[in-house]
């Protein structure tokens, strides 16, 4: 235990300002953790005074009141290298703090290179059991490590447990003894597997937690509210009083008179530390100069969250209002305080104990079962408008306008564990951190849907307000990524309506095999057409005619429900032709009931059934009358459709305890509704949303528009299957990645070509030919040597070297991988052919010193490919994969994988291209050796995955023969990577 007497100090380094960081506490409050500095005497002293005498005990093994003026001077002043002190700090108050002190094997006090440090922690007893000591000691560890300190020692009372469990529930590899009446603890730190799992696991549960705050406030007061009807702040009033919020309301304006004692019959004050009660949510609803005066007036009397809706920030594209934007999020953190907006639209959420309405959508949508996120209001109010019309409800809806702190990837960790959620809608304009929202959609695509449809795709940047990193690969790429990572990619607001219907309601389809049934033979073709299209299997559409009664339609719907040799069932509708030849268009209902009396009685496993209906008047409005959201039993993240194998279950949060209750008794979360002390108010008898009822079917007025719903739910429910049991990344004994990782250091320190074998560039170190070999060599990526050929008698001179038949080409950056320009001759048996050709070559296309020429033996024929893989700042590392030449470069036929690639992943990598077929034997043609051509890319994932600062390779071609492969070309790119936004303590986005 290191006492708090003086030590020698060392010179003081400049203040890293990049340890500072926002968190998430466990509570879904804020706090700042900086590092400490000499300034922070007064506010240290002050931290100390508010600690209880047990946790000062705790801290310093003996009673210790205060601190003497030494003790400040050497808990405010450190080297920020040996001696480094972290507090977390809510507004200008220390809640907890945390050092290290370097020392050696004897445990005194060293500097480098000694790499073992102890750490101490000190936290408020008011703020225990926030988990501010977990986060610290993430923080703490990220600097040591920065620091080249590889070990932390702490000595801990025995009594002290909750220390001791912030230390061995770290997930760090550790050792533990005891020694003199106390618990010695060493920690390797060193990130394992389970510190990462830890820490992300504490990320999602403070994040959830954080916008439960938001969206299961006990009280709200709507700062803004007008003296007069309409307005912003008066629509949002009116909104939460019609919509039945059961927690307690306020209306807040400063312009009050002070006689006012209520608005549309809600306490009316003049601030919100006038209302003298606590306030979990504010709805900022004044003009943007004045939100900071309301932001420090919410702050001071303990307001948990804002939702702004008051624009004039970033979104304008002014300096000015993106340094407001940026001064409101540091104001709102300051106070703990999370923010949806500025320029929000509101939020929702349905849920019977809450029943918030806290937005500007003109109707109140229906309680269902879709979390719906958008960044734009105008879209949210079409998709709630869209789901209304289909009778489809929302368990909750935001709209975070310009998303400057809440964003989709917080609203992500919150649906994931969401009993009250089962579908997921988002339409981004940007995404502000890609690598973390792959990684949540990834994990929350296992347990249910996440539909994403993505604006701005053309515009090159994000739109005005939106705070994220530019990607340099092209929109296509993006969305493969994303369906890797399990999201459904639609292209229009109107195909995210129609999926979300489906998945909200039907189980999903075991297969592609699509069953066709209706009373119109051309619109059966219409849809067997559109299926084909999908990359469905239809089945041969079975005709009714147009004299089928609803009767027919069950019949023929039942038989195809109880029929092994279909997935789905697709039904088409037209209006049918009476007993004297009339056209009867009105019985829509009488059909309807029909079909869903089929759908009820078929014998399980369960099929997706929609409908496609052309002028069948009332059968829309029947089926979506049925479409409930209250079926007879709950479901949680770990209920799977009839289709997916049950993933890997959720970890555990307040949120995912929700007892099962029956469908007509009202729903008790856990966590999700107001505070205990709040008197609910209005019916408390409303079911428990879930999914669709049993028999509900979405309908759509056109073919196409149902099929590639359908073909979305196909495709996720095989994307669900296969990650039940994920792919491997395989180990190869021969790598050395030891040599590889001193070959790159090396490299990236090169300043200049003395020995040939690097060329230094603005975008970091190009390897020369050779040294690319060696690197690729040491991960079994053998690339056929090349020998220069200056002129025509050294060209004859490396092919006796390398053995007839040669390959002689030019490798000029114009003339690179253009072989329709004539740069290439293959198969050149002898002298005389190899001289000719160089003659050839030089007279068609410049001089020799232009052309550079090599000579390159022979390779057995195959399918020329190309391999990349490059690191982009949006989405990191990226494995492509496509053929060489036309297809590629012209077509834009790559297909993408994020790295690290498993076998799975690779082998649907070569399998998703276009010109596929190639490689296995079309029109004849000898199949390629695939396994080959899969072990060389997860080679190429895994050099990449284990040194980031490969940047980017091209192994191009890369001819795929019957046995075997060979890799022609190769250029590497090494630079120091890009930050790592995924990765390191948990932390808010900076501002």
């Amino acid at each position: 235990m290191q006492s708090a007497s003086e030590r020698p100090e060392q010179p003081e380094h400049d203040y890293p300002d990049h340890w500072e960081a926002d968190v998430v506490l466990r509570d879904g409050g804020t706090a700042r953790i900086r590092p400490i500095t000499a300034d922070d005497a007064d506010r240290l002293v002050s931290f100390y005074e508010q600690v209880s005498d047990e946790s000062k005990y705790y801290r310093f093994f003996a009673p210790y009141p205060r601190l003497s003026a030494k003790d400040v001077h050497r808990f405010t002043h450190h080297d920020f290298v040996d001696r480094v002190g972290l507090a977390a700090a809510v507004g200008d108050d220390f809640i907890a703090t945390v050092r290290y002190d370097r020392i050696d094997d004897r445990g005194m006090p060293a500097p480098a290179p000694a790499d073992e440090a102890e750490v101490a922690f000190l936290v408020q007893d008011a703020h225990q059991g926030r988990g501010v000591a977990s986060a610290l000691l993430e923080h703490i560890a990220a600097v040591a490590r920065e620091r080249d300190i590889r070990r932390f020692a702490a000595e801990v009372l025995p009594a002290n447990t909750k220390m001791i469990k912030v230390f061995t529930d770290a997930g760090y590899t550790q050792k533990r003894s005891f020694e003199d009446g106390s618990v010695r603890l060493h920690l390797d730190l060193e990130p394992t597997d389970r510190s990462l799992a830890v820490q992300r696991a504490r990320e999602q549960r403070a994040e959830a937690r954080s916008v439960q705050r938001l969206l299961t406030p006990g009280s709200v007061a709507v700062v803004g509210a007008g003296r007069t009807p309409g307005g912003v702040g008066r629509t949002v009033l009116r909104n939460l009083l019609e919509g039945g919020f059961t927690g307690r309301t306020y209306a807040v304006n400063r312009a009050l008179p002070e006689e006012t004692g209520t608005l549309d019959g809600v306490p009316a004050f003049r601030s919100v530390g006038d209302i003298g009660e606590p306030v979990d949510l504010a709805i900022v609803a004044v003009p943007a100069e004045r939100v900071p005066e309301a932001v420090a007036d919410c702050g001071e009397h303990g307001v948990r969250g804002l939702v702004v809706l008051s624009a004039g920030y970033a979104e304008t594209g002014s300096g000015e209002g993106r340094d407001r934007q940026r001064e409101l999020v540091r104001q709102a953190r300051s106070y703990g305080m999370r923010i949806i907006g500025p320029n929000a639209f509101g939020i929702i959420n349905t849920s019977a104990d809450a029943r918030l309405n806290a937005s500007l959508a003109p109707q109140s949508p229906a309680t269902g079962r879709i979390g719906l996120f958008t960044q734009s209001g105008a879209i949210g109010i079409a998709l709630l408008a869209g789901l209304h019309r289909h009778g489809a409800g929302i368990s909750s809806f935001i709209s975070a306008g310009n998303r400057a702190d809440v964003s989709g990837n917080d609203f992500l960790q919150y649906w994931y564990d969401d009993p009250e959620t089962d579908v997921v809608l988002l339409y981004l304009e940007s995404i502000g951190n890609p690598r973390k929202f792959t990684r949540l959609a990834r994990r929350t695509a296992a347990v249910k849907p996440v539909v994403v449809v993505k604006g701005a795709r053309h515009s090159g940047s994000a739109p005005p307000g939106h705070r994220v990193p530019v990607t340099r690969i092209p929109h296509a790429t993006v969305s493969a990524l994303l369906r890797q990572a399990g999201v459904i990619r639609v292209d229009t607001v109107t195909e995210l309506v129609d999926a979300g219907l489906l998945l909200a309601g039907q189980p999903l389809p075991t297969g592609p095999r699509v069953a066709i049934l209706g009373n119109s033979e051309s619109l059966g073709l219409l849809t067997y057409d559109a299926c084909l299209t999908e990359g469905l299997r239809p089945l041969r559409p079975l005709d009714l005619t147009t004299g089928a009664t609803p009767a027919d339609f069950r019949a023929a719907l039942a038989a195809a429900l109880a029929d092994d040799a279909c997935d789905a069932v697709v039904v088409t509708a037209i209006p049918w032709v009476g007993e004297n030849g009339a056209v009867e268009s009105g019985d829509g209902e009488v059909l309807a009931a029909q079909l869903r009396e089929a759908v009820a009685s078929a014998p399980p496993p369960a099929k997706p059934v929609v409908v496609v209906h052309v002028e069948m008047g009332g059968l829309a409005e029947a089926l979506s009358a049925a479409t409930s959201t209250r079926p007879p039993a709950r479901r949680t993240p770990r209920d799977t459709p009839a289709a997916a194998p049950a993933p890997a279950p959720a970890p555990s949060s307040p949120m995912s305890q929700a007892t099962p209750t029956d469908a007509a008794t009202p729903s008790t979360t856990p966590g999700t509704g107001p505070a205990s002390s709040t008197p609910a108010a209005g019916p408390t008898s409303t079911p428990a949303p879930t999914a669709l009822r049993p028999g509900a079917i979405p309908a759509y007025p056109a073919a196409e528009r149902a099929v590639r719903a359908l073909a979305e739910a196909v495709r996720y429910g095989q994307w669900r299957r296969q990650a039940a049991e994920p792919g491997r990344v395989p180990e190869f004994e021969e790598i050395d990645e030891a040599e590889a990782a001193a070959q790159i250091e090396r490299a990236l320190g090169a300043h200049a070509n003395a020995e040939g074998n690097a060329v230094a560039d603005a975008r970091g170190v190009t390897l020369g030919v050779e040294a690319a070999r060696e690197l690729l060599g040491r991960y079994g990526i053998e690339v056929l040597p090349t020998l220069p050929a200056p002129t025509p008698d050294a060209a004859v001179q490396a092919a006796a070297r390398l053995g007839y038949p040669v390959a002689l080409k030019t490798t000029a950056p114009h003339l690179r991988h253009r072989p329709d320009l004539g740069g290439v001759r293959l198969d050149l048996a002898g002298e005389e052919q190899l001289r000719t050709a160089y003659a050839e070559l030089t007279e068609a296309l410049g001089k020799p010193v232009e052309l550079q020429p090599v000579v390159q033996a022979m390779v057995p024929r195959g399918v020329d490919t190309v391999v990349r893989s490059a690191i982009d700042p949006a989405v990191g590392a990226v494995l492509s994969f496509g053929l060489a030449g036309a297809a590629s470069e012209l077509l834009g036929d790559m297909s993408h994988r994020l790295v690290p690639a498993t076998d799975r992943d690779v082998s649907e990598l070569v399998r998703s291209i276009r010109t596929a077929p190639l490689l296995f034997g079309w029109r004849g043609s000898a199949p390629v050796d695939t396994p080959a051509l899969e072990e060389l890319l997860l080679r190429v994932s895994r050099l990449v995955d284990d040194h980031p600062e490969v940047v980017a390779i091209a192994l191009e071609p890369v001819v795929v023969a019957p046995h075997g492969l060979s890799v022609l070309g190769a250029t590497v790119r090494l630079a120091p990577p890009p930050p790592r936004t995924d990765l390191g303590p948990r932390s808010l986005p900076s501002y």
